[in-house]
């Protein structure tokens, strides 16, 4: 009891001071999504998490935060009895990882470099107002690479591919060869504005490369796993990729005839666009996102 006791100090540490959300975990319900074959989407709080279930064990994309992790295991078991044997992370973020070093002397971690170098170290945005402590040893990536990897498990290819500079620096979407699912980890936000960390390698036009890439490499019939949002589709991707190019557009123009961003925020978005400041991202803080990351364009 006293080593299991020792072993969650950390862990408490990590997370009281890691920022979140969702600060009332207290009523939270994880719900599990059928995708396609045998692989699931698992929603409760922070970033949505990818199941893939089989003859293997389980493998999941991300894990949400560590007040949520014995329910996080419920679902899982409720899905099959087979272990846990890897946990892939899609970049850092405390909403994502959180249940990391809760989950990670189970079974082992694997992201892309930057991700794990990022989870070592304290990480800041003063954009957002985040701080996020050095992860625990237990949840720390125990397997990098630097463009892609892929996991042989439950009968198909899982592709993990590192997009740069898109919500982070160090982002991967996983590509469930055999199911024809994908999950985009925060390059997806379904339906909102997304976050785009541009203090720790974030670009809002990375990300919009990153999904045109991505798109043309998809089939029609494509399920897709959004970082945050409902399950989704081809579709709803390429409307994601069209609000991310005319809403920077806009912005573009703006900043083009001297307009201040006081100025842009104060004439907004067109209509088609208001709903999707619904989100955490708010409209006002959507502008100023694109605003800064442009800037930082035109300074070098």
């Amino acid at each position: 009891m006293r080593t299991r006791f020792l072993f969650l100090i950390p862990v408490f540490l990590w997370f009281c001071t890691a920022p979140s959300f969702a600060q009332d975990f207290s009523k939270v319900e994880i719900k599990t999504i059928k995708v396609a074959g045998n692989i699931y989407m698992l929603q409760g709080a922070g970033g949505n998490i990818g199941v893939s279930v089989g003859p293997d064990g389980i493998l999941i994309v991300d894990d949400q935060y560590a007040p949520l992790a014995d329910r996080i295991k419920a679902a899982l078991k409720k899905l099959g009895d087979g272990k846990l044997k890897f946990i892939l992370n899609t970049h850092y973020h405390g909403d994502h990882t959180g249940s990391n070093p809760i989950f990670g002397p189970d079974a082992p971690i694997i992201s892309q470099t930057n991700a794990r170098k990022r989870l070592t170290t304290e990480q800041q945005s003063k954009f957002f107002g985040w701080k996020f402590p050095p992860m625990p040893k237990e949840g720390l990536p125990v397997i990098t690479f630097d463009q892609s990897v892929s996991v042989f498990f439950n009968g198909e290819e899982i592709k993990v591919i590192h997009f740069p500079h898109g919500h982070t620096d160090g982002d991967s979407v996983v590509f469930f060869t055999g199911a024809n699912v994908v999950h985009m980890g925060d390059d997806f936000f379904q339906g909102r504005f997304p976050v785009v960390d541009l203090e720790n390698g974030g670009d809002v036009e990375g990300m919009t490369r990153n999904v045109a890439e991505i798109i043309s490499k998809l089939p029609a019939d494509v399920k897709i796993i959004p970082g945050h949002g409902a399950l989704s589709d081809l579709d709803g991707l390429k409307l994601f990729h069209r609000m991310l190019v005319e809403t920077t557009a806009i912005v573009r123009k703006k900043m083009k005839a001297h307009k201040t961003l006081a100025q842009i925020k104060a004439e907004g978005l067109p209509e088609e666009w208001k709903a999707w400041g619904a989100g955490y991202i708010k409209t006002d803080m959507w502008l100023a996102l694109v605003y800064t990351s442009l800037s930082e364009h035109a300074k070098h």
